[in-house]
């Protein structure tokens, strides 16, 4: 009897083997229902990098086009100072770059986290985990873009780029 008490006082967590066919479907579904979870969670952080690209985005092309549009007023002689609105749309390019560097970052270090953990939990025999994760297509877009701010802060800076 003390050993019935003590075997539901401390549950033990069985390591399934990677290539074994489960007996119990319950412990099957479980497993299936865990690594499942992790594709969510990839998808989720896949969802909050394309946030991140949406408002970098938006703040790089707006600040772009402030910055071009009161440039060609200066230009034109329309406007004699036109260096607060510039500068604001230069600041705006520049936001949109540290947002867009910090989400990268965060999105890296989230992902090798839960590669990390999801390859700890398969090594344990508790998930399959028999395929990797896909590449991120979000994050090529969002290094792309990355790269068209910073081209197009040296082209305000230095007057050099496509843009000009």
């Amino acid at each position: 009897m003390p050993d019935q008490i003590s075997a539901m006082v401390e549950p033990t967590i069985a390591a399934i083997d990677p290539g074994a066919k489960l007996d119990d479907p319950s412990v099957e579904l479980a497993s299936r229902r865990t690594g499942m979870s992790f594709q969510r969670t990839r998808l989720s952080a896949e969802r909050t990098m394309m946030g991140v690209v949406r408002t970098s985005l938006s703040m790089i092309s707006f600040g772009f086009t402030i910055f071009s549009f009161f440039g060609q007023l200066q230009e034109r002689h329309m406007l004699k100072r036109a260096n607060a609105p510039r500068h604001f749309g230069m600041a705006l390019i520049i936001l949109g770059v540290g947002i867009l560097t910090v989400g990268i970052v965060y999105h890296l270090a989230f992902m090798r986290e839960l590669r990390n953990e999801r390859q700890a939990l398969a090594d344990e025999g508790l998930i399959r985990a028999q395929t990797a994760y896909p590449v991120s297509y979000t994050l090529i877009v969002a290094v792309l873009l990355l790269l068209f701010g910073l081209t197009a802060i040296a082209d305000m800076v230095f007057d050099v780029g496509p843009f000009t």
